[in-house]
């Protein structure tokens, strides 16, 4: 055989290897694309700017393959329309509240219970650890994976009609609350009248007269300029209901085993991320409100409101397994 057909069938035999290799590299990542992310709050929100984070760690990490585009301020639906779009893969990554997900997830409205929470340290050590692992995994079962908790702070009532100092002072207002029927149980058994409307129509509500007040944490009454219309805020702090950052089934399929590690190690550190940003603009967010002439009532005695919402409890958690996981939280330390 001629030397230049040995050299040509070397040639052939290396460019088939390395082609071998690079199917192979190939197979172990997914294809590379852009996901599509939601977001209801504004741009300059902690929760934004946490998913800026995720999405400079997944363009770095995967070398440019992966990318996040994200859809702030409700472009893309309020919570209630993006869980749904996220379910069915028109959305691939949403940051939402777990109290719109209760519809279907009972384990995320076990997390909305009024007063289940001792404190933030308490929040915090539940949602890091095996409990919060154990819940996460529970979305799977519903077209969705839950990725990793961001915080949402302490909910308390404010309204525009007078100071809420006792139980007595609630009632015949009409308070905002989220679209979740623990929510709604909750403020009918504090004494007022839940109306359930979506977040981005709260201001609307309150200018209007439709509502007298809300309830929430301090950025949400402060950036959104509810604090202008309803300037009697009393701290209730009633649930401490986090947020959670999910991932449509569909989109987390298309991964690889690699791929989903990285957007999973991202999701948690841009949570740690968020949680420094969350801790200043609260404080922020309180001196501005304080500042524009804002009433704040600090409870004394907050027994009154807990024993009114105590029997929420054995309504939303009646399923044994259910049951467990309140009892598991309450005992953990």
């Amino acid at each position: 055989m001629s030397t230049s057909r040995l050299i040509g069938r070397a040639g052939r035999l290396a460019a088939a290897v390395l082609a071998g290799i690079l199917l192979i590299v190939a197979a172990g990542q997914s294809s590379a694309r852009e996901f599509r992310v939601a977001d209801a709050q504004p741009g300059d929100y902690p929760t934004v700017k946490a998913l800026e984070v995720m999405d400079r760690i997944i363009r770095e990490r995967s070398g440019g393959r992966h990318s996040l585009r994200i859809f702030h301020s409700r472009q893309l639906g309020e919570e209630k329309e993006t869980i749904e779009q996220t379910r069915i893969g028109a959305i691939d990554i949403n940051r939402t509240n777990v109290a719109p997900l209760s519809s279907f997830i009972p384990e995320a409205n076990i997390l909305s219970l009024p007063f289940l929470f001792r404190s933030v340290d308490h929040l915090h050590r539940v949602l890091d650890g095996p409990i919060g692992e154990d819940i996460l995994g529970r979305f799977d079962q519903y077209g969705l994976v839950g990725l990793a908790f961001y915080d949402s702070g302490a909910r308390s009532i404010y309204n525009g009609a007078r100071p809420i100092r006792s139980l007595e002072d609630l009632r015949g207002l009409r308070i905002r609350v989220q679209q979740s029927d623990m929510m709604v149980e909750m403020i009918r058994a504090l004494g007022a009248e839940p109306v359930a409307m979506p977040y981005g129509q709260v201001q609307i509500g309150l200018t209007t007269g439709l509502i007298h007040g809300a309830e929430n944490n301090w950025p949400s009454y402060v950036t959104t300029d509810h604090y202008r219309a309803a300037r009697y805020i009393t701290l209730t702090e009633h649930t401490m209901s986090p947020e959670v950052l999910i991932m449509s089934k569909r989109a987390w399929d298309a991964l690889s085993v690699e791929d989903r590690a990285l957007f999973r190690e991202a999701a948690r550190e841009s949570a740690r991320a968020m949680r420094e940003q969350w801790v200043r603009l609260e404080v922020e967010s309180q001196r501005r409100a304080e500042a524009a002439g804002v009433v704040i009532t600090r409870l004394v005695d907050r027994t009154p409101f807990e024993r009114a919402v105590s029997g929420l409890a054995a309504r939303f958690a009646s399923d044994p397994p259910l049951a467990a996981l309140v009892e598991r939280i309450r005992r953990s330390d």
